[in-house]
């Protein structure tokens, strides 16, 4: 499911969204808990759903049997949002969880112009002789890709179906299997005395695997009752056709029950290929059978060496034709991505830099909406520049996107004590849901991979130019905490599910979080999952994490896989007879269409499929005629035209892939063209010319290193290679042709490619020291001699008395006051990460401050009574949360933490005549003012007497809530909020007295 569009056009979404209240405990329900803020390495999250944000759902329909992270974004994942499932698709079954039963079809094909379907019609009911209807479903256990569910009304009918799987296994108690036809079946096999039956209905022909010795009932009417002779098991299988040698086949298999279903996978760098097995445990419910019949996707079964069997079933995917014991494996190969491209093109660098410039002096480069998906394509439109204002040498341009990258991610990955743009877990479900959110991202888990994958390809960019930035003692263990969200390889990680957003059968990703659709899940955006596919190869390597690393290339080759089959269908062998076009936009569990959630413009069809185009973008390229015909079809769809309205710079860089010349020719027809909102100009010009000179994309060849891409121009073979090490490496492709590339680069065999590896500091010594102290700066990249290189602390540049290539001696700029201060070192590689420092302030006078006139703090009493209103709270009951506060605050504080003491005041309250009222306060403290409240204490409210005359309100036996530990003050922030907390009248607070007026309202901090 795919959200966000240009802001001029902003997506629209057709969803109805459904939310679940419950008054009885079905599964899990969240309850209330105390705000907590986690530290992981540099950042943080908050386990507390931030003020006046949506999560999803304290109800999930499971059973006391499943624990841990609950699975969402699967194509059963209906079953634990709701009472009763919508219809789900384990092809080559659906099903459908209802008061009745599970109701089982095999699903009708149909094609039509701008859409193809496998539609649920139910067959039949699965359901208990002894219970006519349950009072909900609830998800028992689970597996890669298999589900049980429970019904459960005393007594129970437990049910397992799974992709694949042309089975449905079911157990009993209290009660016999009962089989409900809309009409009388035509048994074509058995009879009442046999324990199987072979059956027809609505065409559909289907085995009814009763226990050895059971008998049926009902045989002539349309309700079949199996009497399991004193066992609990049942199983059905819907067949390929109505013989009794194929009934006989699949009754070998029928009493073999699937308890459990992994996936397994592995890289291997030499062949470049990965690995998938596909693996199936049974429980022989009578005689000694084990494994399985499966019937596997054409994705699969075109890329397995496994004999195939003879049976085969019509899907909404194509054919699937069927193997038979307990695993299967296939093999895909890997053709590799890049970071970015080698400069290469012969395009104009004058105009190359211009474009780069109008990106650097933008305002601001998050020039939209500041949800976790919007923010993501900013953070990726940025990540897609740096590499090239590198290459052109604008160290203006590297300095503002390396800043850019880092700040925002940064500020985003560290909850404090927000309530937006910060990360919350919701341990029930199992997720991390960033805010603000959007599209369903936060009460129905939507679109997880698409969001945080742009997230991950800005971080992999701040890795490759500040490796101490992504180090797991900084940002990085955040970001690896955003990939498990999405897709967790690590299953001893409990706290998420084990691949959230790809379905490990299917080969694909889901993008609804509930699948509350009658057509099942969906997903939209194929390119924006092989985008967060392909980021966490890039992380992986940036930060030496091979299982990351490996997952994304798994994730990556499989989904490129499935998406040529599905919704290119390059190989024209899996859509259906009656649909008009080559390619499908929209794949669902129960259809295909042709089709967007936010517009009905062939552009918007499909550009979704398209965007965002980096140099990951390869696999699209993969099929050069293909390509040709998808545009070529756009533009008969179109009248003809392919002067693109929408997203004109995203087609171009497709056409690139096989036609680079003909995409320049349009892309300098149209200067004025306004770029798609992940996208620039400079990263388009540079895109294409680089593709004239590489060609186009040559799949025959691969390389030893995960970050390749091979090329063929005319006769002509291109090799690209990447290297994220600190040495040298010699890339071997399996042509024979090796390729030396230098570290931290590009290499190509039309020229190599350095990219200036930018300054790093380790460590600044002493971290903190008056001015004109020498310190020393240590790290590396600084250049063997200063030249017009600077080290800063802050905006103020240091007088240097020793420049190193790993470390410069300088001392303290005498400007500075006391305060904290971020150290940098800038060469015309870029600019380096920053390290605090300190000068440390002065010992405080005095630790009491006063309330003074004009919502200020001071260190000096008033010198007039007077007062300030506190609004009325309006009958509201806001204990514990400030509302219409009457803020006091102080600034530019330096001092240290006194542990042995603790936050008090005395605070002169009046609330004249006025019955009820309740005046609280809150205290933050700031340490080093960046805006962001790390200590906040919350004192319980002062109840006001009706008689005029001041009260003294104070700290009575400290905090009613407090989060945030102490730390020392550098220019930092002390802030107090007075409010209302209940009552329907205004109060007064004293402010500005003197000590001959008495009554000062004051506040100890404890500090020295």
């Amino acid at each position: 499911m795919k959200k966000g569009m240009k802001k001029d056009m902003k997506w629209t979404k057709l969803m109805v969204l459904t939310a679940l209240f419950a008054f009885t405990i079905l599964g899990s329900f969240a309850s209330p808990a105390a705000a907590a803020t986690i530290a992981s390495g540099a950042g943080s999250y908050t386990t507390t759903l931030p003020a006046g944000q949506t999560g999803p759902p304290g109800t999930i329909y499971k059973t006391s049997n499943v624990t841990g992270a609950m699975p969402t974004n699967d194509w059963w994942s209906s079953l634990a949002w709701k009472a009763y499932s919508d219809v789900m698709f384990p092809h080559p079954l659906a099903v459908q969880a209802k008061a009745d039963g599970l109701g089982i079809g095999y699903p009708v094909q149909s094609g039509s112009a701008d859409a193809m379907f496998g539609a649920y019609v139910n067959d039949f009911t699965l359901g208990h002789s002894a219970q006519s209807n349950f009072p909900d479903a609830r998800v028992d256990a689970f597996s890669d890709w298999t589900v049980s569910m429970l019904f459960n009304s005393g007594g129970t009918m437990r049910v397992t179906t799974g992709h694949g799987l042309p089975f449905i296994y079911s157990t009993y108690s209290g009660g016999l299997p009962k089989l409900t036809f809309p009409s009388t079946p035509t048994v074509w096999s058995g009879s009442a005395s046999s324990s199987v039956l072979g059956v027809t209905i609505n065409g559909h022909h289907y085995g009814l695997f009763g226990p050895t010795g059971s008998t049926w009932s009902g045989i002539g009417t349309s309700t079949l009752t199996n009497s399991l002779n004193s066992k609990t098991y049942f199983s059905v299988a819907v067949l390929p056709d109505n013989t009794a040698a194929t009934l006989n086949a699949y009754k070998q298999y029928a009493y073999s029950f699937v308890t459990n279903t992994t996936s397994n996978y592995s890289y291997s760098s030499s062949t470049s290929k990965v690995s998938t097995s596909y693996n199936v445990t049974t429980q022989a419910m009578e005689g000694t059978q084990t494994g399985t019949i499966m019937a596997l996707y054409p994705s699969q079964w075109k890329n397995t060496a496994q004999s195939l069997l003879p049976y085969t079933y019509d899907s909404v995917r194509g054919t699937m034709k069927t193997v038979s014991g307990s695993s299967f494996t296939t093999s895909l190969t890997y053709q590799g991505i890049l970071p970015y491209l080698p400069a290469v093109g012969s395009y104009n660098t004058t105009t190359l830099n211009n474009y780069i410039e109008s990106v650097r002096t933008e305002a601001n480069h998050t020039v939209g909406a500041t949800d976790t998906y919007w923010l993501g394509k900013y953070l990726g439109r940025i990540a897609n520049l740096l590499p090239i204002a590198q290459q052109a040498g604008n160290t203006a341009a590297v300095t503002n996107f390396e800043n850019y990258l880092e700040t925002t991610l940064s500020n985003n990955l560290t909850a404090g004590t927000k309530t937006n743009n910060l990360f919350y877990y919701d341990g029930n479900w199992g997720t991390l849901i960033g805010y603000p959110a959007s599209y369903g991202s936060n009460d129905t888990l939507n679109d997880h991979h698409f969001h945080y994958g742009y997230w991950v390809r800005a971080a992999a960019e701040v890795a490759r130019n500040n490796p101490s930035w992504a180090s797991s003692s900084n940002y990085g263990s955040m970001v690896n905490m955003l990939i498990k969200d999405f897709a967790n390889w690590d299953r001893s990680d409990t706290r998420f599910p084990y691949m959230r957003n790809f379905d490990p059968y299917a080969g694909h990703s889901w993008a609804s979080g509930n699948s509350e659709f009658a057509d099942g899940n969906n997903q939209e955006s194929s390119s924006e999952a092989i985008n967060a596919w392909s980021a966490m190869i890039l992380w992986g390597q940036a930060t030496g994490n091979t299982a990351i690393r490996d997952a994304g290339i798994y994730l990556y080759t499989t989904e490129v896989n499935a998406v040529n089959e599905y919704w290119f269908n390059t190989d024209g062998t899996n859509f259906k007879s009656g649909y008009n076009h080559n390619y499908s936009s929209m794949i669902w569990g129960g259809k295909s269409v042709y089709a967007t959630w936010f517009s009905a413009d062939v552009q918007a069809i499909r550009g979704i499929n398209i965007l965002p185009v980096t140099a990951a973008s390869a696999y699209l390229g993969y099929k050069p005629t293909y390509s040709a015909a998808f545009l070529a079809q756009m533009a008969s769809e179109r009248g003809g035209s392919t002067s693109w309205s929408m997203w004109p710079d995203i087609f171009w860089e497709y056409q690139a892939l096989y036609d680079a010349s003909g995409a320049i020719s349009l892309f300098n027809a149209n200067p004025n063209y306004t770029p798609e909102d992940g996208e620039t100009k400079a990263h388009t010009y540079s895109f294409l010319y680089n593709m004239q000179a590489l060609g186009q994309v040559d799949t025959s060849v691969t390389a030893n290193v995960p970050t390749y891409g091979v090329f063929k121009k005319g006769s002509t073979r291109n090799y690209v290679a990447y290297n994220a090490g600190t040495s040298a490496i010699t890339a071997t492709f399996s042509d024979g042709t090796t390729l030396s590339v230098p570290a931290g680069s590009v290499a190509s065999s039309l020229g190599t490619v350095v990219v200036p590896s930018g300054p790093s500091i380790t460590s600044v010594s002493p971290s903190s020291a008056a001015v004109n102290t020498s310190v020393t700066v240590t790290g590396s990249n600084f250049g063997a001699s200063q030249g017009t290189s600077t080290l800063k602390f802050g905006s103020v540049t240091a007088t240097v008395t020793s420049w190193l290539n790993t470390s410069i001696t300088a001392a303290v700029p005498s400007s500075l006051t006391a305060g904290s201060y971020n150290v940098t070192v800038t060469t015309s590689a870029g600019t380096s990460n920053s390290v605090s420092f300190t000068v440390p302030g002065t010992a405080l006078s005095s630790n009491v401050l006063y309330a003074k006139s004009g919502s200020s703090l001071s260190f000096t009493a008033g010198t007039s009574a007077a007062s300030d209103t506190i609004a009325s709270a309006g009958g509201v009951n806001y204990d514990g949360t400030p509302h219409s506060a009457t803020t006091y605050t102080i600034t530019g504080i330096n001092a240290t933490y006194d542990s042995t003491k603790a936050t008090a005041f005395h605070l002169f309250v009046d609330s004249a005549a006025n019955v009820g009222n309740g005046v609280q306060v809150q205290v933050t403290y700031d340490f080093n003012g960046n805006g962001s409240a790390t200590r906040a204490e919350t004192y319980g409210y002062f109840a006001t007497n009706d008689v005029t005359g001041w009260e003294d309100y104070t700290q009575g036996g400290g905090p009613q809530s407090a989060t945030g530990s102490f730390a020392n003050m550098n220019n930092g922030t002390i802030t107090i909020k007075v409010w209302s907390a209940i009552g329907n009248g205004a109060s007064s607070l004293r402010v500005n007295a003197s000590s001959g007026n008495g009554q000062q309202s004051t506040v100890t901090i404890p500090y020295k």
